[in-house]
């Protein structure tokens, strides 16, 4: 860890004054040559340490996120995929020959992953989604074939990979939501913005969760009572629903009691939901 300014220009100077051929140079005075040199490599060498230790940071978290073969590589090759791009032969890179960033940028549909390993042995599980808007989406079958090709292509010899492209699961809500009427309508809309906030920071939160992450309901209810105007949120009902693939219908809603994290990787709310404004 780089040192601070002061203490480099401190140990100079205790250097000095402890050394028998520089003893002349005794001056406190801040102006002084010999202090004012010594400063100034004091500075140089600060910088130097910062580099150091900028270099060391860069180089740790290459080793963390890039080993070959760990959980965070597999994500960072998913994410890297380029939709209708062909790999560099031998390699695991594209080949972007003549493609502007823009091309680039936008071949890359994959916006989330989570990988897990499983439980069985040599057996990584990945979640993936896209993203249209400001929703997340499930992959086209054209880009989740393409996709697992891919992912095939460059994973481990033996690995065995579990890919989940599912649409988002469906959160059913029912909650009386307290508000204040200097801010809101009876509607829940609010009177200077027009527009229902409580339902929209709902649906931005949920985004922000981490994907395939914890969706906890204390701290959904704490976060809508945080948004301006509200003053209480009762949630009557959350349930969850998740599609299965081997009926292609979606499960029976189950209560949410206090935690869940969704089979997709992210939710979205269901058409059914209820919001009740109470002024």
């Amino acid at each position: 860890m780089a040192r601070s300014i002061e203490e480099i220009h401190g140990n100079m100077l205790a250097n000095i004054a402890n050394h028998p051929d520089l003893q002349e140079l005794n001056s406190t005075s801040k102006t002084a040559i010999y202090r004012l040199f010594c400063y100034i490599v004091a500075v140089a060498i600060w910088s130097l340490e910062q580099l150091f230790d900028t270099h060391k940071t860069q180089v740790d978290t290459t080793i963390h996120e890039y080993k070959p073969g760990s959980p965070r590589w597999y994500r960072n090759m998913a994410l890297a995929f380029q939709f209708g791009f062909n790999l560099k032969p031998d390699d695991d890179q594209f080949n972007n020959q003549g493609a502007t960033t823009k091309q680039i940028e936008a071949s890359k549909i994959v916006k989330y992953c989570s990988v897990k390993e499983g439980l069985e042995s040599s057996k990584v599980i990945l979640k993936v989604a896209g993203e249209q808007g400001d929703n997340l989406r499930k992959l086209s079958a054209n880009e989740i074939g393409s996709f697992t090709t891919y992912m095939k292509e460059v994973s481990f010899a033996g690995v065995q990979l579990l890919i989940i492209n599912n649409p988002a699961d469906k959160l059913l809500l029912k909650m009386d939501v307290y508000i204040d009427p200097l801010l809101f309508d009876s509607n829940g809309t609010n009177v200077r913005l027009g527009s229902k906030t409580v339902e929209i920071d709902l649906k931005k939160y949920l985004k922000n969760l981490p994907f395939d992450g914890e969706l906890v309901v204390n701290d959904l209810i704490a976060h809508l009572r945080s948004v301006d105007g509200v003053i209480n949120v009762n949630i009557t009902t959350i349930q969850s629903s998740y599609l299965d693939l081997t009926t292609n219908t979606y499960t029976p809603f189950t209560a949410i009691n206090v935690k869940t994290i969704p089979l997709a990787g992210y939710f979205e709310i269901d058409n059914q939901s209820v919001f009740k404004y109470v002024v």
